[in-house]
């Protein structure tokens, strides 16, 4: 049997990165941390962090963070089925991955729905969609969205649908730098816009569309999907913006399309815990019912139904705050 008060702790220094931080929080000594986690580890025999600066989890030390976090969400879990629901315990810590453009775009409207009924007080974290599921791994969060459609042992990978995106650019930009269309020679000398470093989406496109990789062009970065359409409104380069989000712009003749008939499709998939705690699940349902409805989903062959999934929204009782669902 585990001990909770050393199991606490431990999450406590994987939270905080610090031992000096998780024995404020916790108003105990700095070696009172210390002997708890080294008990702990000896229990396991195996080591459970890296004392780097910051501190972190060793792979065994994130299937403990995981498993913790797990026993604070069934706790909270029993306690409201338990409690009487006027008296409450208040909402119950989650956080969970986003990438940047699906909150930008469709997940808003979940996150309204979240927000409403009051039963999770929610930690979004925002990453690239090639790097969500780094957090899901080291027990950052109990679910992320990632464009990965393998998941790690102990994970799901639910499909969602797919985000679409199209090449734009201000008609302005287009006579200065693509006269006479979007060309290598062309592509070499005008500015693009990409999200951040880590983004590959523009790089896989040009590739895709030309046959080779291009890498020596000029390009900004905007780290923000509104940052980054309003940077390719103002003119000050070109980029790969989600459809829906540019199609005012474009029916305002604000922006042109550089490539109508390639459209890029980056399937987004819902990874998270295989084992969810009841609170956990329910989110699940209702992230993978709202992409659903607003992703593009793949055509299925005639005849055969859709299987349907059975979405169990949160309860009344269960009233409740950012874009990656992790406990806290």
């Amino acid at each position: 049997m585990l001990d909770r008060d050393q199991l606490e702790t431990f999450a406590s220094v994987a939270e905080q990165q610090s031992f000096e931080r998780a024995a404020t929080l916790l108003n105990v000594t700095r070696g009172a941390v210390s002997q708890r986690i080294k008990a702990l580890e000896e229990s396991l025999a195996t080591i459970l962090l890296l004392r780097d600066k910051p501190v972190t989890p060793t792979p065994a030390g994130e299937v403990l963070l995981r498993h913790v976090k797990a026993l604070r969400l069934l706790e909270a879990s029993s306690l409201r089925e338990l409690l009487n629901p006027s008296v409450g315990e208040g909402p119950v810590p989650l956080a969970i991955a986003v990438n940047a453009d699906s909150l930008a775009t469709w997940f808003m409207p979940l996150l309204r729905d979240l927000f409403a009924q009051r039963a999770v007080a929610l930690e979004v974290v925002t990453d690239d969609q090639d790097h969500t599921s780094g957090r899901l791994r080291r027990g950052e969060v109990v679910g992320c969205i990632s464009t990965d459609a393998k998941a790690a042992s102990g994970f799901v990978a639910e499909p969602l649908g797919a985000m679409e995106y199209r090449c734009y650019a201000t008609p302005a930009f287009v006579a200065e730098f693509l006269g006479d269309g979007l060309t290598v020679a062309n592509v070499l000398r005008a500015p693009a816009i990409h999200f951040n470093r880590k983004d590959a989406l523009h790089a896989e496109f040009l590739q895709r569309r030309f046959g080779v990789r291009i890498d020596r062009y000029p390009r900004h970065y905007l780290p923000s999907p509104s940052a980054l359409l309003e940077g390719i409104a103002m003119g000050a380069g070109y980029g790969l913006a989600p459809s829906t989000q540019a199609q005012r712009l474009l029916q305002e003749g604000v922006l042109q399309e550089l490539a109508p008939g390639d459209p890029v499709h980056v399937d987004l998939f819902w990874h998270h815990w295989e084992m969810e705690p009841p609170i956990a699940r329910e989110i699940t349902d209702l992230i993978v019912g709202h992409a659903a409805k607003c992703l593009i989903q793949p055509r299925r062959p005639t005849g055969k139904p859709r299987r349907q999934r059975t979405l169990s929204p949160l309860p009344a009782r269960r009233r409740a705050r950012e874009v990656v669902i992790a406990s806290m």
